[in-house]
Formats: C-alpha cells, structure tokens, sequence
C-alpha cells in the first residue's frame, strides 16, 4: 500500500522537479511579473483592447528572427545579418506590389522567404566552407545586405498607399482577439520546436552546438546541418520582412537596422547558450516577448529611457552569467559521476 502511494507521489516530484529546472521557466515567470507590475501601475497595460493587442501583436516579428537566430546559435555559430535580410526582404515585398500589381499575397510570401533562404545559404557557405567564424562572416553580410539594401532603396520610401488593403489587413487584423500576425509566430514556433526536439536533425544540431569535433568524428552530416540552420534563420528573417511590411507599412533603406542584436539578445536572455548545444526555440521566443514587453512596460514604471537599456543589458549579462553556472555545476556533476563509479 505504501509502495502504491509512494510511486504516483515520486513521479508527480519528478515532473515539478523537471518543470522546474526547465531553462525557460525562470524567463517566462520574469515576463509574468512584468505584466503584473506594469498592469498594476496602469490597467490599460494589459486589460484593454489596445494594450491585450499590443502585448501579443509588438513581439510577434521579433520572436521569428529569434526562433532562427536561436536554431544557429544552437550549432555554436551566430548570425548577425538577419537585421539586414529583413530589411532587404521587407523592401522587396513592397516592390512585388508596386512593380507586379495584382500578385496574389501567397506569392509575395514564397519569393520573400526564398530570397531569404538564399541569403542565409551564402552565410552558411562562407561559414562552412570557408571555415571563417560566423561572427566574422556574417557581420560582412550584415554590411553588405545593408549596402544593397541602400544602393536599392535609394531615397525612395515604400508608403502603406503602394501596398493593397488585403495585405495591410494582416497587420492588423485579429482572429478571437489574438492578432493574425501573432498566430502566425506562434505556429511558426510550434513547428520549429516540435522539430528539434523530435527529429534527428534537431538534435543533431545540438550534438554539433556541444562538440563540433566529436561530431564530425561520429559521422554527422555538418556542413549539411550548418548549411540548413543559416538557411532557416535567413528563410525565417525573409517572413519577418514580410510580416513588417505589413505591420508598419512604410519600409526606407533603414528597415530592421539593429534588429540583429534584439535577435541574440533575445535567445540569450531566453536560455539559449551563446556557446551552443543549449537552449530552445520556446526559450528564445519567450526572450524576445520579455525584451519587448519590458520596453513598453519600463516607461509605465516611470523609469527613464537610459535604465531601460541598462535593464536589457543587465539580462543579458545575467542570461550568460546563469549559463557559466549551470555549464561549471554540470561539469562537476559529471566528473563526480564518473569518479564514484
């Protein structure tokens, strides 16, 4: 009898003892507190039409960038030109409209996200086949893809007028109060989690992210998977430029400039390890709503605009502080393991 409570009793400490070392934990319950101290201070922060909108609608492009900023810096690697490809594509979607009329939004959407994909492949060319550092390699991209862009854009300016209703309206529109921009980030998100978790790709970035030596050695496909991760966050960095256009409407030559760095702030604070094969795409995302929220909510709170960003930076520095902790206690768990047997 005793046998048979004590077991569901175990498994129930079990499952709260994993849902609390889960890495995202600590980040969401962060976000939590947020909303309730901003909420407290001003009720329209959160119980309004305006401010429930906002809330899930100004992360939305955001989490996307960091869903794919988080896949590559899964594989130990970073991408710092994803600013400069949403930038890129988002100028793209306004001309399709303006130089092709009548094209239908399904392909507009295709052609960005294509054109971002190639942009990611050529950073994932140079990183794996060059053998430079992704940091190097992709800082150039993110000059020249802003060196184009501008070179393109010119002084001319993409104004809401040139693009058709129906696409503005996804922007803007809501289904059961949730904004069309935010489900489409969260199935987006969904997709990417359930696929590296689950699938033997997933987890082979991982392997790669923790031990790129020992990786190659066991016979995994790298470059196959360093090519696909690059691919993905610049396929995923084309939708954002998309999903831009179509939330702000005006697109200039300076579209999604600094965007970079939001991305790896973002996936860092959310649990993503700056040195690979730790972290999740739920963490990154859940990074990205607390950056943004945090700057909506910091103003409410009446603090200035100079401790906001000191407040960003202190998450950041704390997310890879945390990281080196858990990376030193993992480590000596392990050698202790194998010295008791």
């Amino acid at each position: 009898m005793s046998t048979a409570t004590t077991t569901p009793t175990s498994n129930v400490t079990k499952r709260v003892s994993a849902i609390g070392k889960a890495r995202e934990l600590g980040i969401l319950l962060a976000l939590v507190i947020v909303v309730i101290a901003a909420t407290a201070a001003n009720p329209n922060f959160l119980f309004s039409a305006d401010g429930w909108r906002d809330l899930l609608l100004t992360p939305s492009i955001l989490v996307l960038v960091a869903v794919g900023q988080a896949i590559v810096l899964i594989t130990r690697n970073v991408d710092l030109s994803v600013g400069s490809v949403l930038g890129l594509t988002a100028y793209l979607t306004g001309r399709l409209f303006i130089d092709l009329p009548g094209i239908p939004i399904v392909a507009v959407f295709v052609i960005a996200v294509a054109f971002g994909g190639v942009l990611g492949l050529i950073n994932g060319a140079l990183v794996a086949f060059a053998k430079v550092p992704a940091m190097v390699i992709t800082l150039g991209t993110l000059y020249a893809y802003r060196g184009i862009n501008v070179l393109w854009t010119g002084s001319d300016r993409i104004n809401a007028s040139d693009l058709p209703k129906s696409f503005l309206a996804l922007g803007t529109e809501q289904f059961l109060t949730i904004p069309i921009l935010t489900i489409i980030a969260l199935v987006v998100l969904i997709i990417a989690g359930w696929y590296m978790k689950n699938t033997r790709g997933g987890r082979e970035f991982y392997a790669i992210g923790s031990d790129p030596a020992a990786a190659e050695l066991y016979g995994l496909r790298v470059t196959r998977r360093l090519l696909t991760a690059f691919v993905l966050s610049g396929a995923l960095a084309g939708l954002a430029g998309v999903l831009y256009a179509a939330r702000y409407g005006t697109i200039n030559s300076q579209a999604g400039s600094g965007w970079e760095l939001d991305a790896v702030g973002a996936a860092v604070i959310g649990g993503v390890a700056i040195v690979g094969g730790v972290g999740s795409v739920w963490g990154a995302a859940i990074g990205a709503v607390l950056l943004l929220t945090i700057n909506r909510a910091l103003p409410i709170l009446g603090i200035p605009d100079f401790w906001q960003r000191a407040v960003v930076g202190v998450l950041i520095i704390g997310a890879i502080v945390l990281d080196r902790v858990l990376a030193v206690r993992q480590k000596r768990k392990l050698i202790e393991a194998r010295d008791d047997s």
